[in-house]
């Protein structure tokens, strides 16, 4: 559904009428492709997590039915323990440079804004400076 726009013939507000209607549409869409990433990671997750668990259902049935001692040293429980812990804190460490990452991304494209909106500014009295130069005055 698009919003009237009152009819003009000026090229520029012609380019921002249609800037601002493209960004409104873009702003509108940006909740929909968060939520639709949210779902995407919970449903790799599940994903993943059952294939995991079947495939030690699988082997743990495999083993009992064949009448396999499962019974492992104290060592390696403690092994297989100590490694899910590395590991936990390895994907730890991982997430907080991911975020950081996205912060800095983020302030970078913040400080672009800021710097654009000044650059805007200096080349407009640059232009103000320029056009006042060459036009002549009246004198009044």
């Amino acid at each position: 559904m698009s919003k009237t726009t009152p009819e003009t013939k000026e090229i520029f507000a012609v380019y921002k009428q249609n800037i601002d209607k493209f960004f409104d549409d873009v702003e509108k869409s940006l909740p929909q492709y968060l939520q639709s990433i949210t779902n995407l990671q919970q449903e790799y997750t599940e994903a993943w997590k059952n294939a995991f668990g079947s495939a030690v259902s699988l082997q743990q049935e495999y083993a009992t039915k064949s009448g396999l001692n499962t019974n492992v040293p104290s060592a390696y429980i403690k092994m297989v323990n100590d490694a899910t812990e590395e590991i936990i804190k390895a994907r730890s460490v991982q997430n907080k440079i991911a975020l950081a990452t996205i912060d800095v991304a983020r302030q970078n494209l913040k400080s672009f804004n800021d710097s654009t909106k000044a650059f805007s500014e200096l080349n407009e009295n640059m232009l103000q400076s320029w056009i006042s130069a060459w036009t002549p005055t009246r004198n009044q």
